[in-house]
């Protein structure tokens, strides 16, 4: 290879016109067959000679020059092959790392370069060993100018900075490295770099003087380039060719997961990764057209990011804007595994990232706007990333974004502390009925993802103190009266006026009900307590009187198909909640803060409201408020269960529980339903109508009342259900 350089005269022939390439594969040969030949662990004298006599540096310069022209192309080759398959480790010979290190400066230097496809494989071998070996990725960190450090947190310098930003792209999308801005940087140049921490260690730049602010754009200017692997790889993440970006994404996923504190640190500090993935992410967000629908968005397939390849004309169902939408939710995907793999303290400073620089930087102000179209839109979105995020670091500080991080009782004076959670939960009671339907999903899909902050911030912390209950000190009397089977100071129903109708087919009859109920286990005896949750259930099932239920004339939509769900159901939010150590029972009334004033919390309020009203809404908005009061009600917390769930309970004054909320629509729905003449066949009808039993015929007079009516009664069948088996639950071993 030496005699070539000494002795050609014509260095446009390209390479492969040259006997270059067959004395790479022979070199290469010659090493493998020498490992081969030899004890495990042994050098033999041809690799002494490959490392001794810096044959890669040598490599590394001709490959930088390029010359003869595809030089670059079998060099990347060569040392991809020779990392790949001698099984000795190479990388901790500095003669290996060193011109390793300056050979992955060289990648991703110019985007879609005829040698990309080698440089993603030799990067991507280099990962695999360092993901082997992963003490081994301290030789790829420049620590660079570390009596800096002391200059603040964020005055981080590097020979890169001093030699003019590395890799800063330009809209061409080209990457502008600094050997081609700095006049006379050649390979002299280059094998001096390892010197450059001595010279610059005596350099006292600050931050100041260097004009860095610490704002997003002026971000990039301020950050090193210490981990070369890294920033090679992001350059690549940006090429057209999409195997390319996706294994360029692949080596990335490996870098973030390893284990070196140091490498986790130098990855979010100190190279563009944090930048990248946010920019991107916001890029591809305002790239969404405006008048995507948001029903689109949802049903829109799972997507995941390594098989982002969308072809609009195979697509059947293809809808405007698809394309971008994909791209999108394929990127918050990248983002959501990677933060997922990511070494913990990694995983903390890129989902950080995301928070600042996309969710409030970017997704706020849209959700926040006064266009009714832009909310919709934006807050389809929000509910689609709510449903994808799968990482528990990024859920948390998605989580902090929309609900804030307060933790103390809400009051009336302070539901606007967080501006963003005061806004989606007023859109729960918006004008228009699209944005609410969106944001009560939004939140009930918030609901069920495995964080304890989401339940606490919008119920539980105003549920603490239950001071919800009228507290009377037990006197003898009372003592009387419990040992009775009756609850003291408890609303007994069945003498409630709107409860008089409770004939024998209304309610569930004892041998019904033991029908239904899951056998008792004899070491187990529930007779105290069967009674009790008994008078709950019927509590439930008798709040709609006989002339307003239509359920009965329709065969299979009985109380006990609920039962089955809520079965299901309870279980999946138990397996969800088993780890925030709730308590088994009720916090003690003599321990609770019972002279605060009780504020049921903006949330509640806004669905309490929105279930007073449910006489006179929409029936799509019937069935979401009831859903997410369904969802709220499954929760195995005794506060919880208490304010929602027991009728019998002694409410302070002023209060509201959801019992009280619906026994005030019967009494209205009962002063209604004697102005409405036919009332119950009209009702049968509509239920057969929505149902699919009965064809759309002529327009039914009071159709908001009668949808309403409906819904009432299937959510109290759901919420007996619901009560049942957690009575059930909380009594089985």
């Amino acid at each position: 290879i030496t005699h070539y350089y000494i002795e050609t005269s014509d260095d446009k022939a390209p390479v492969t016109d040259t006997n270059i390439p067959s004395h790479l594969e022979q070199m290469l040969d010659i090493v493998v067959q020498e490992e081969n030949e030899r004890e495990s662990g042994e050098t033999g004298p041809c690799m002494e000679y490959l490392l001794h006599h810096k044959i890669l540096e040598t490599l590394y310069t001709l490959g930088k020059a390029d010359c003869p022209p595809g030089m670059k192309q079998q060099v990347l080759a060569f040392y991809t092959k020779l990392l790949g398959r001698i099984r000795q480790p190479l990388l901790p010979h500095i003669n290996v790392h060193r011109p390793v290190q300056k050979l992955i400066r060289l990648c991703g230097e110019v985007l879609t370069a005829p040698t990309e496809n080698e440089e993603i494989q030799f990067l991507c071998i280099v990962c695999a060993k360092l993901k082997q070996d992963p003490y081994l990725v301290n030789f790829f960190l420049e620590n660079k100018l570390k009596s800096l450090a002391s200059k603040g947190p964020t005055s981080v310098i590097t020979e890169d900075l001093l030699k003019g930003q590395d890799s800063l792209t330009t809209d061409a999308g080209k990457s502008i490295q600094p050997e081609e801005k700095a006049s006379g940087v050649g390979v002299e140049q280059i094998e001096k770099e390892d010197d450059l921490p001595q010279q610059a260690d005596g350099l006292s730049m600050s931050q100041d003087e260097l004009n860095v602010t610490s704002s997003p754009e002026a971000s990039a200017v301020c950050l090193n380039q210490d981990y070369n692997l890294v920033n090679s790889l992001l350059n690549l993440t940006k090429s057209p060719d999409g195997r390319i970006a996706v294994k360029a994404c692949e080596g990335l996923m490996l870098l973030v997961s390893l284990p070196e504190p140091a490498a986790a640190k130098c990855l979010t500090q100190s190279t563009c990764l944090c930048e990248l993935l946010t920019d991107r992410l916001a890029a591809l967000y305002k790239a969404l057209p405006p008048s995507v629908d948001p029903l689109d968005i949802e049903t829109v397939e799972a997507i995941n990011w390594g098989l982002d390849s969308y072809r609009h004309k195979e697509d059947a169902s293809a809808f405007p804007g698809k394309r971008a939408l994909i791209s999108f939710l394929s990127w918050f995907d990248y983002c959501d595994q990677l933060i997922k793999e990511a070494q913990k303290t990694a995983a903390v400073a890129l989902a950080r990232a995301v928070r600042e620089r996309f969710f409030v930087g970017v997704v706020e102000p849209q959700l926040m706007q006064t266009s009714e179209m832009g909310i919709l839109t934006s807050t389809a979105l929000l509910h689609r990333i709510v449903r994808q995020v799968t990482s528990d670091v990024l859920l948390h500080e998605m989580v902090c974004f929309i609900l804030g991080e307060q933790r103390e009782p809400e009051t009336l004076t302070n539901i606007n502390r967080h501006p963003l959670r005061h806004r989606l939960i007023e859109h729960c009671d918006h004008i228009s009925d699209e944005i609410s339907i969106m944001t009560l999903r939004m939140f009930e899909h918030l609901l069920q993802k495995p964080n304890e902050h989401i339940l606490y911030n919008l119920v539980l912390r105003n549920l603490e103190e239950r001071n919800y209950v009228e507290y009377k000190p037990p006197c003898q009397e009372d003592k009387d009266v419990v040992e009775n089977g009756q609850i003291a100071g408890a609303v007994d129903l069945e003498e409630d006026p709107l409860f008089t109708d409770l004939s024998p087919d209304n309610t569930v009859s004892n041998q019904e009900w033991l029908s239904v109920s899951p056998p008792t286990s004899p070491e187990h005896p529930k007779n105290d307590g069967k009674m009790e949750v008994h008078k709950i259930v019927n509590s439930f099932l008798c709040l709609v009187p006989d002339e307003a239920k239509s359920s009965y004339h329709v065969e299979g939509t009985g109380y006990d198909t609920y039962l089955r769900d809520a079965h299901r159901q309870f279980r999946d939010y138990c397996a969800i909640c088993l780890r925030w150590e709730w308590l088994g029972s009720p916090k003690p009334l003599e321990k609770c803060n019972l002279d605060a004033p009780f504020f049921e919390g903006h949330f509640l309020k806004v669905l309490f409201d929105r279930m007073g009203r449910i006489l006179d809404q929409p029936y799509d908005v019937n069935l979401q408020v009831t859903s997410v009061l369904s969802k709220l009600s499954l929760f195995p917390h005794p506060h919880i269960h208490e304010y929602l769930l027991d009728p019998y309970i002694n409410l302070a004054s002023g209060c509201r529980s959801l019992f009280s909320v619906i026994v005030r629509v019967v009494g209205d729905l009962m002063v209604r339903i004697q102005r409405i003449s036919d009332f119950t066949p009209k009702l049968l009808l509509v239920r057969k109508r929505l149902l699919g039993l009965e064809p759309e015929g002529s327009i039914i007079d009071h159709m908001t009342l009668l949808e309403g009516v409906i819904v009432l009664e299937e959510f109290c069948k759901d919420l007996a259900a619901i009560a049942f088996v957690k009575y059930h639950a909380s009594s089985t071993p």
